[in-house]
């Protein structure tokens, strides 16, 4: 397992291998959070804040909805990553996107933004109440937060694939292991307004996908958790590459389906 994994709760592995699958995540839900932003209000000129940012996909979205004059800054665990999205933006020639390393647990977060977007965050950290009351603190009186995260148990097959499954109960056990919730999304709502935000606001979406290499996600998440399972005892490394390959070969046949999980979408505004 990454030492980056054990440090930061995060089950998943990272760097530049992790980067790739948050591109593929980033490209199956690009729509459905070019809508959220939309929806949620995001406008040229507004200063906004991508936490855990990754490979920088929602940064580089952002940074062309409030140019010329709005700024993102993204920050993120894994210097692997924050060094890639620092390429990216450059080869991509957006100036008005920066990042920076931040240990979203123990560091502070900048203040006075207009708009905070966070996804696929809350769900792998120990204490998520403290990160919105942080959140809360670096926006701006009447500012705007995002927040996407999962539901794992409302995810599907057809026809129903018992590794799948199985590969699902793992990983959501994994995370519980460490103290997390991968199934936070529905709880997204109250939790904002326990840290103090107004007009709370919900959405669900959920991807399904017959072909291509979106339909192997779900796959994949499991495959990059086998090191934080294996770790906390939950399967041995033998029985992970079995259930992998099962999984990975679930996803080759043409007829079947797999529907990720649910995604729970909340926004809401900090205290004016």
């Amino acid at each position: 397992m990454a030492p980056e994994a054990r440090k930061t709760n995060y089950v998943i592995r990272g760097g530049a291998e992790g980067r790739e699958r948050l591109r593929l995540l980033s490209q199956i839900h690009r729509q459905s959070t070019l809508d959220l932003l939309q929806r949620a209000g995001v406008a040229p000129g507004m200063a906004c804040l991508d936490v855990g940012c990754g490979g920088g996909d929602v940064c580089f979205e952002l940074a062309r909805l409030v140019a010329p004059d709005g700024s993102v800054l993204g920050v993120d665990i894994d210097a692997v990553k924050i060094d890639i999205a620092q390429r990216e933006a450059r080869a991509q020639q957006l100036e008005n996107v920066a990042f920076r390393v931040i240990d979203l647990e123990q560091g502070e977060l900048p203040s006075q933004f207009d708009f905070v977007h966070i996804r696929f965050v809350l769900s792998h950290l120990r204490n998520p109440q403290k990160l919105l009351a942080t959140i809360h603190g670096a926006l701006r009186s009447g500012g705007t937060i995002v927040i996407s995260d999962t539901q794992f148990y409302g995810f599907f097959s057809e026809p129903e694939s018992r590794a799948l499954a199985r590969g699902v109960e793992l990983y959501v056990k994994t995370i519980e292991r460490r103290g997390a919730n991968a199934n936070i999304g529905p709880r997204l709502p109250s939790m904002l307004a326990a840290a103090g935000f107004q007009d709370v606001q919900v959405g669900v979406v959920q991807h399904a996908h017959i072909r291509g290499e979106p339909k192997t996600i779900l796959p994949l998440t499991v495959d990059f958790s086998a090191d934080a399972i294996i770790t906390e005892g939950l399967a041995s490394r033998a029985e992970m590459e079995a259930l992998v390959a099962e999984m990975y070969e679930f996803a080759e046949n043409p007829m079947s389906i797999i529907a990720g999980p649910r995604i729970i979408q909340a926004w809401a505004k900090a205290a004016s």
